[in-house]
């Protein structure tokens, strides 16, 4: 698979020279009380991820006591909560979520051999008890969000006699929505204790602006360009995309949008009008304000808008303001801070 990667081309202390000499140059502002308000954000999203996933976890169980329709499309919706949270804070790719892997046990993906559904079938063709260390074993395709959206939207899977709330399925979902709400208050937690160490760093707040840099490219060639044919093969395809099998690849772009504008740009805004570029902050917020601005329009399901040209306008538009923002702040922006870009991009090239 290629790596999606944005890198530091000197080393970190040289890297981040350019944004210390400039805060040297207005003495009210400190490096440290941006990564603050940036600790907090995050920590705001984390928690919203443990919340709904302990409440995905216990609404799962109470469907599989209980089986009804009613009961179905209430852990589907607890699912799509919890999976928009997790979206809201994917853009954090250091720190604790790296740790044991958990950001891929939240989100195995892109899965281009169908790893997921294999998995599932595996798990559930016999009679062995599926137990919490089933899940720790299983490997990351079978730990978080798509395992547990095969088990709620795959139409092929709800068809056949295996399908919830079949008692081999709903032990597999309850050990893996319980799988997702530990790491939810693992991360949490984790990110909480991290506190010291990440405000009284300066190489967080370069990591933290390319992570944030990492993630709306990787929302504008991946999860958007490949799937709308712009990038890749050419060829429009759903499958690309994340989250199709439930039709939320769309709204969880939206939730990536304002996981950036609600836990990275309010402190990035400050710093950047603190270096002499408000009118770049206000042009970057602007752009993520018009691509949220296309929700709840566009809060359906992708593969609809791929096979109708007219309905596939709106979903250029998006792109369009989603690409004009990563120009913003992975081109100029970064150009502005100092922050040198490697070659490696998503292209591979």
């Amino acid at each position: 698979m290629k790596q999606l990667t944005i890198s530091v081309c000197l080393a970190s202390t040289l890297a981040a020279a350019p944004l210390m000499a400039a805060d040297a140059n207005n003495p009210e502002a400190q490096p440290a009380d941006y990564r603050a308000q940036w600790h907090s954000d995050i920590l705001t999203g984390y928690q919203n991820l443990e919340a709904r996933s302990q409440t995905l976890a216990a609404q799962a169980e109470t469907y599989c006591k209980t089986p009804s329709s009613e009961g179905f499309e209430q852990t589907q919706r607890a699912w799509r909560d919890a999976f928009l949270a997790w979206q809201r804070v994917r853009f954090v790719n250091f720190g604790p979520v790296k740790r044991g892997n958990l950001d891929w046990q939240f989100q195995f993906w892109p899965d281009s051999k169908n790893l997921v559904a294999r998995k599932a079938k595996f798990l559930l063709k016999g009679n062995t008890a599926i137990t919490p260390e089933t899940i720790t074993e299983s490997g990351v395709a079978v730990q978080g969000f798509p395992m547990a959206e095969y088990l709620l939207y795959d139409q092929d899977f709800n068809k056949s006699d295996k399908a919830l709330p079949a008692e081999h399925a709903c032990q597999l979902l309850i050990r893996v929505t319980d799988h997702i709400a530990n790491n939810g208050e693992t991360v949490a937690n984790a990110w909480g204790d991290f506190q010291k160490n990440y405000v009284e760093n300066d190489q967080y707040t370069d990591l933290t602006i390319r992570a944030a840099m990492a993630g709306i490219e990787l929302l504008e060639e991946r999860r958007l360009a490949q799937p709308m044919g712009l990038r890749g093969t050419g060829k429009r395809s759903v499958y690309s995309a994340d989250a199709w099998r439930s039709g939320a690849s769309l709204i969880a772009a939206d939730a990536t949008i304002q996981g950036l504008q609600q836990q990275f740009m309010p402190a990035f805004s400050r710093l950047l009008k603190d270096h002499e570029q408000a009118d770049l902050a206000r042009r970057i917020a602007e752009q993520l304000d018009e691509a949220h601005a296309k929700f709840p329009e566009l809060d359906r399901p992708m593969g609809p808008l791929l096979t109708n040209d007219e309905e596939f306008r709106a979903m250029q538009s998006l792109y369009v303001h989603v690409s004009q923002a990563n120009v913003l702040l992975s081109d100029q922006a970064a150009a502005a801070l100092g922050i040198v870009r490697g070659f490696n991009s998503t292209d591979g090239d």
